[in-house]
């Protein structure tokens, strides 16, 4: 690296430099910071490193591109959650969208911290543990033209027994379940038909199903519906049916109806519970429709809007020098929001009777604790000219050291656990400030 340097610094930068730079190390770097998946709020410093001036100024572009993106996409993620509510199932799918391989797999891992619950990216799987999910391809549908291609064409019933041919038996249930929902069974596409047989070979206990590679009605569904009656009969149970296109909302009211149907007529009461999946270019807007619509949704995979972040693309944290060896230091600038708050500080979190945080108070390092109960004068940024008082429920210092003398003093969480700390952080936020659309500004 020092040669590297040499390289393509100017000619004149002294031996004596690069001699310095070859002995660096973070030995003297201490790191202090809010706990992973923790609600961060603006103008509130999250992270804070003290150390010899050089070291810091060199970790200064390095910690922010850990930390912007990921805080970023976190944030998404849980705002996506926020809209789907506690029990539909979010999975990441952006992989085809990202900013390249690496960006990819930093979304699949901070989607999943900020509450999605899976992720299309094996690699991300592999790498970091985050459940793996998806579903077939509309090119494997699209692949098969008849029945007469499966191959094999046996399956033997989960309790025993002789081998079943799963086409024929699937044409005979297809029969019935045209007859059901009075469809012709000569518009539901045997291609498509023997996509669904060939994939329930191979997946019996796992078989699911993609609709709209044809129609979603007259094809898709009726095919699906046979193939996992067919599947049922041989003790069998079908997972799930995704639909790409169209009114998602309304077309997964209709399957149900359809599932319901078979159900009761069949008497296969499972089946009016096979999960119900939607992709498709889905939006913070797209959730809050299929809520209002009070869809049949059971798992919404995000895609685009999740891992490129169109309502914000990028974060903006900064970091700035506040203290030299015991001199505060202030960035005067023209434009007031980017003016820096001089002082070595530590910050706490005040939460009222009802137990929501409801203000973060910023105070130099040598100033005193505040106590739960205690009034407190206060000035709240962009407000600086009116004191206000208040008086704490509970007082919760913020920042724990997670780095001293280069050394990690703390043990750092697991993905599951930040992610767990992700839900509990936004819970305790009072309904105001939690409300994505025109929520109360939470005063620092």
């Amino acid at each position: 690296d020092v040669a590297y340097l040499r390289s393509v610094l100017p000619s004149t930068t002294e031996d004596a430099f690069f001699d310095y730079l070859a002995t660096l190390d973070t030995s003297e770097v201490t790191v202090s910071a809010v706990p992973e998946g923790s609600v961060v709020f603006a103008r509130v410093p999250f992270l804070q490193v003290k150390g010899p001036l050089l070291v810091v100024q060199l970790l200064e572009t390095t910690l922010l591109c850990l930390v912007n993106y990921a805080s970023l996409v976190a944030t998404n993620a849980a705002r996506f959650r926020l809209r789907a509510g506690p029990d539909v199932k979010l999975m990441e799918m952006g992989l085809r969208r990202a900013q390249g391989p690496d960006g990819a797999l930093s979304a699949s891992k901070y989607s999943y911290i900020g509450g999605f619950d899976c992720t299309s990216n094996v690699l991300a799987g592999k790498l970091y543990g985050i459940p793996v999910r998806g579903t077939i391809a509309h090119s494997f549908i699209m692949s098969f033209t008849s029945l007469e291609e499966v191959q094999p064409r046996e399956l033997s019933p989960l309790a025993g027994g002789d081998p079943v041919d799963l086409p024929l038996l699937a044409e005979s249930w297809l029969q019935r379940v045209c007859e059901l929902l009075q469809s012709p069974p000569e518009k539901a596409n045997r291609g498509e038909l023997a996509a669904f047989v060939s994939y329930a070979i191979s997946f019996p206990r796992d078989f699911q199903g993609l609709l709209d590679t044809y129609c979603v009605q007259r094809s898709g569904l009726p095919n699906f519906c046979a193939v996992a009656l067919a599947l049922h009969q041989l003790g069998y149970r079908a997972i799930g049916v995704r639909v790409d296109s169209g009114d998602l909302a309304q077309q997964s009211k209709e399957i149900r109806r359809v599932f319901r149907a078979c159900a009761a007529h069949f008497q296969v009461p499972w089946f009016e519970t096979i999960a119900i999946a939607v992709s498709n270019d889905i939006s913070e807007q797209s959730l809050e429709e299929f809520r209002r619509e009070g869809s049949e949704i059971d798992m919404i995979g995000v895609g685009m809007n999740l891992v490129t972040c169109p309502l914000q693309p990028s974060l903006g944290c900064v970091y700035k020098l506040v203290e030299v060896n015991g001199s505060p230091c202030l960035k005067l600038t023209e434009d007031e929001e980017k003016m820096t708050i001089p002082g070595t500080k530590t910050i706490y979190r005040l939460y009222d009777a009802a137990g929501h945080p409801f203000m973060d108070l910023m105070a130099l390092e040598e100033e005193p604790s505040p106590t739960a109960g205690q009034e407190l004068e206060i000035r709240v940024l962009g407000r600086l000219d009116e004191a206000t008082k208040v008086m704490p429920t509970t007082v919760e210092p913020l920042h724990r050291t997670y780095v001293r003398d280069g050394q990690v003093c703390e043990p750092l969480p697991s993905l599951s656990e930040m992610r767990s700390h992700v839900q509990a952080s936004l819970s305790l936020l009072n309904p105001a400030h939690r409300r994505l659309r025109d929520p109360q500004p939470y005063p620092v």
